[in-house]
């Protein structure tokens, strides 16, 4: 059967559009670090050298033996934990050129760092590009969070975490740090604004 995280996890991918709490375990990603506007070529290539390496994944069968543990699965999708420069925090208003990402797409549980090296090395024989000198494979645990579903433009985000510090100080805990992940549900080259579904998460911690 096949898996598919929009099924199997929900409540990591299509949270409620309320402020909730939730326990996010460790998961094995591909990663890229970089900095600047989201919206210039360098971000987008990024984007694309990750998917690139998430769909070689995919079709490993296709190449030879499949691996071992392997099943059919749909691509993960892309994630973000964005924070600021050290200047970038000490302006008034938000400076998208100052923005510092780390973007990922999480990989299914049979990858091993083993396979991964692999993969990787057959996409830079495949589909060669410098930011794959850069890709990591790593597995992340966020643990405790604060997350709900975002439904409008990127630019409207700041609404609702505001909503979300809100509902940490009622249930009595601290927003770990100015990070915070994004999972982007909607494909935004297909998609209006005004309807973009993007889940926003910030770490938690209960104050001793």
């Amino acid at each position: 059967m096949k898996v598919e995280w929009r099924k199997q996890d929900k409540a990591l991918y299509l949270p409620a559009a309320e402020p909730g709490l939730i326990q996010v375990p460790a998961y094995p990603y591909f990663m890229l670090r970089g900095e600047g506007n989201p919206n210039h070529s360098a971000y987008a290539e990024a984007v694309g050298v990750l998917y690139s390496l998430s769909y070689a994944v995919k079709m490993l069968p296709r190449k030879g033996p499949a691996p071992e543990g392997y099943y059919d699965y749909t691509v993960f999708p892309l994630e973000g934990v964005w924070d600021l420069s050290e200047a970038g925090r000490k302006k008034a208003v938000l400076d998208k050129d100052e923005l510092v990402y780390n973007i990922m797409i999480r990989q299914p549980d049979f990858v091993t760092p083993e396979l991964a090296a692999a993969v990787l090395e057959q996409v830079k024989r495949s589909k060669p590009h410098p930011l794959l000198e850069k890709a990591v494979f790593a597995a992340i645990e966020d643990g405790l969070c604060v997350q709900m579903l975002h439904i409008g433009p990127y630019d409207d985000e700041p609404h609702s975490f505001a909503r979300m510090e809100q509902f940490c100080t009622d249930q009595g805990l601290l927003r770990e740090s100015h990070l915070h992940r994004e999972i982007y549900i909607s494909d935004v080259r297909r998609t209006r604004p005004e309807k973009l579904k993007t889940v926003l998460r910030f770490k938690a911690i209960r104050p001793h």
